[in-house]
């Protein structure tokens, strides 16, 4: 299991079987840039483990991605990366990360 020091992702069902991974994390600038690698480490191991399935996954595809940056009040600097999943790439992304908080 990878483990992360800053992302936890959130994790929701829906009922049309696509899986919704969500983790935020608000730090200072001086930790943005370890934030950051958090979210590309995620990234960069669905990109290898699905090469060429991301895109809409009610399209058919295994995965999707949104990464957003917000400068926040005194200094704060807020990621949240949010994934879309197939039932397959959910299965994979637990057996790998286990930073999943599904209450």
């Amino acid at each position: 299991m990878r483990a992360m020091r800053y992302l936890i992702f959130d994790f929701s069902d829906g009922d049309d079987g696509i899986a919704t991974l969500e983790a935020m994390a608000s730090t200072r600038a001086a930790e943005h840039a370890a934030v950051l690698a958090e979210a590309r480490q995620v990234l960069d191991w669905a990109q290898a483990h699905f090469p060429g399935r991301q895109g809409p996954v009610e399209d058919g595809n295994a995965w999707d991605h949104e990464l957003l940056v917000q400068q926040e009040e005194g200094g704060w600097l807020t990621v949240t990366l949010t994934l879309s999943a197939s039932p397959e790439f959910l299965a994979a992304f637990l057996e790998v990360y286990d930073e999943i908080d599904d209450d």
